[in-house]
């Protein structure tokens, strides 16, 4: 049996004496209600309440009981609040640290704050999942492997690069001015892996670039400083390029992407973010 919705039903028609007050009270039939005191009477070997016409009265042994099938209602009240806040509870996620504030507030509130987003560099994302100081995280990953993706180009500062695509041979030495400084195409540490930092390599290898023109910034701050100061482009999604107050081309080749996928400690925590914020997490890859 229910004990837990006899003892309520005990509790409420010993408060009031009544069976019907007390059915009322609980939102449930009087019918309901009597036979839930029956079932707890019968499931604890004796009489909780004396039964008249008119009254409705708390026996020895329910008067000894009382106390404690108070402490029982109460605990399950308890549970049940307890297990709602823990759905509430936001889950933290880490995202790339490229996003700006406005972005990672959007997401926030695109997600009902369920979820909330924390901002590191991808090694330390998939490290947090690893050691458990984060439940899930989003890591790159090859767009055959990924789940969202977004179209990589270069961004520059206005008036830099007028083409309508960008061909890497355009960045060789000998189309720049006197012993000016080779121009040079930086990475993100975000897209510093195999599927995209070696394929632009090898681009730009073909395309007759000294190995100095790809480089890897040490943070995204160093690589957009780089592109305000001169000539130089950095490898970026369009969104970023917008945020950052740079324009934006696609590669002429190759075609890179950013692909994003979900790491998570527990199969559970993948599932949820994929099922209930697929959409937001989608936007946000778009901006990250």
């Amino acid at each position: 049996m229910d004990v837990v919705a006899g003892c309520r039903a005990f509790l409420a028609v010993a408060t009031r004496g009544s069976f019907t007050a007390g059915a009322a009270s609980v939102r449930i039939p009087q019918s309901v209600a009597s036979r839930r005191v029956a079932a707890l009477e019968a499931h604890l070997g004796g009489r909780l309440l004396e039964r008249s016409s008119r009254t409705v009265a708390v026996t020895s042994l329910g008067r000894d009981l009382l106390p404690t099938a108070r402490r029982l209602v109460d605990l399950a009240d308890t549970l049940v609040a307890d297990a709602e806040r823990a759905r509430r509870r936001p889950v933290r996620c880490g995202v790339p640290d490229t996003l700006d504030l406005a972005a990672l507030a959007r997401f926030a509130a695109r997600t009902a704050h369920v979820v909330d987003p924390v901002p590191l560099p991808r090694a330390r994302r998939v490290e947090a999942v690893r050691d458990r100081d984060l439940p899930v995280a989003l890591v790159p990953v090859p767009a055959d492997e990924a789940e969202w993706t977004t179209p990589l180009g270069v961004a520059a500062r206005p008036g830099v690069v007028r083409a309508h695509a960008v061909r890497l041979a355009t960045l060789r030495r000998g189309r720049t001015r006197g012993s000016e400084a080779p121009r040079r195409c930086w990475l993100l540490p975000e897209d510093d892996v195999p599927h995209v930092r070696d394929v632009l390599v090898r681009a730009a290898e073909a395309a007759g670039l000294q190995p100095v023109q790809v480089g890897v910034a040490p943070t995204p701050v160093a690589a957009l400083a780089r592109v305000l100061d001169g000539d130089d482009l950095v490898l970026a999604t369009r969104a970023q390029a917008r945020a950052w107050g740079l324009d934006w081309r696609p590669l002429a080749g190759p075609d890179l992407v950013r692909g994003l996928a979900v790491l998570a400690g527990r199969d559970e925590d993948a599932r949820r973010l994929r099922a209930q914020f697929a959409g937001a997490v989608a936007d946000l890859c778009e901006e990250a």
